[in-house]
């Protein structure tokens, strides 16, 4: 009779038999536990800033401001506006300008923001002449020669410098008398219109100083008198602004040149088309005319 550890005994001893194999529970492995984060909460874009302004929304005026950050252009109405790296911009407003005006930027996710414009209107100066013909410029010589002069005004005012002025307050170039108002016209006999004054004239001597009104980079300084202009200087104040400074007796800078806002740049005259001695000065933004009296003030002493 075989007992209980008998029989274990015999069991462990047929084990190791040949042929014979023990049975060997598999280890089991660990499983590694792996951490699942929580679904990220989603991001809020960033609010868009609005586009920040500052002066007058009117005929012949100039507005100045800030562009949100991260802008990518920047246009007025479908034209692009030149942006400066801190965001900085300037805008003008054509004599004739319509009522409104829309300025959108773009930033780089493609959100955009915009400022309407309501352009304010002006009452300009306007002349009635009924009996008074339109008086031709003498043909011959001026057919001859202003498509030229012509060219020389529109490749200067194409150049683009590095001209930072656009960002002072402007100054008078000299102080006096204003002879002719910036936007005034003349109607002659049978309604027909003559060129509006796209400057301001004030009336000074002959030799008087003319002052840059603000910093810039000479662009045209006639070599000879113009037809109209006479001795014309141009001077690029940067962004797309620019002055001219017509029938000067003298130029005193050279093209390329810069200017500081202040300095004496030529001396007024009565050469071209002019009826006495007189500075005309003219401003543009991007071919659009506006009144240098709204850049600069009321004249001192007025």
């Amino acid at each position: 009779m075989i007992g209980r550890w008998g029989k274990a005994a015999l069991a462990a001893a047929a084990a190791l038999l040949p042929g014979c194999a023990a049975v060997v529970p598999p280890a089991t492995a660990p499983v590694p536990r792996v951490e699942v984060p929580p679904p990220a909460a989603p991001v809020a874009p960033v609010a868009l800033q609005p586009i920040r302004w500052t002066g007058r929304a009117i005929q012949g005026g100039l507005v100045s401001g800030v562009a949100p950050a991260g802008t990518q252009s920047l246009a007025l109405n479908g034209k692009a506006v030149p942006v400066a790296p801190d965001g900085r911009f300037i805008i003008g407003f054509d004599r004739d300008a319509g009522p409104a005006a829309t300025l959108i930027a773009t930033v780089g996710d493609g959100r955009t923001t915009r400022v309407a414009f309501s352009v304010a209107p002006r009452a300009w100066d306007i002349s009635r002449l009924p009996t008074l013909p339109k008086v031709p410029v003498p043909q011959p010589e001026f057919a001859a020669r202003r498509p030229g002069e012509l060219a020389q005004i529109v490749a200067a005012r194409a150049m683009r410098t590095d001209a930072a002025g656009w960002a002072q307050l402007f100054r008078w170039p000299t102080t006096g008398r204003i002879s002719t108002l910036f936007g005034s016209q003349r109607i002659y006999a049978n309604g027909e219109a003559g060129s509006y004054h796209s400057g301001i004239d004030i009336a000074r001597a002959t030799g008087t100083p003319v002052q840059a009104p603000a910093d810039g980079v000479v662009i045209l300084a006639a070599a000879a008198p113009f037809t109209l202009e006479g001795n014309l200087l141009m001077i690029d104040h940067g962004m797309g602004l620019n002055s001219a400074f017509l029938h000067l007796s003298r130029i005193n800078v050279s093209v390329g040149e810069h200017v500081s806002q202040g300095q004496v740049i030529g001396q007024v005259g009565a050469t071209g088309r002019a009826t006495g001695p007189h500075l005309h000065w003219s401003l543009q933004w991007q071919g659009a005319k506006l009144d240098p009296l709204l850049a600069a003030g009321p004249m001192p002493g007025d």
